[in-house]
């Protein structure tokens, strides 16, 4: 018993790396966002006035994609495939 757990020790490591594919290939890489196109009904500097994003850029390890806006707004993070 003692040894069929110290052979099997040997191969649990191969889990992470299958774990990080997996996640990638159902989810994507994470892009970070880059720029964003908006309209404002104040100032365009204003913090407080309120904005409805149309286009988010966002910028990872596939490149930069430019998406639609999702119901107005942009996250900060995006899992693209």
């Amino acid at each position: 018993m003692i040894r069929t757990l110290s052979y099997a020790s040997l191969f649990v490591w191969i889990l992470s790396p299958l774990a990080l594919y997996g996640a990638n290939t159902v989810f994507g890489t994470p892009h970070i966002i880059q720029s964003y196109t908006f309209s404002t009904s104040g100032s365009r500097y204003d913090p407080f006035a309120d904005r409805h994003y149309f286009d988010c850029t966002y910028w990872g390890a596939t490149g930069t994609h430019t998406v639609s806006a999702r119901a107005g707004k942009c996250g900060w993070v995006r899992f693209i495939k």
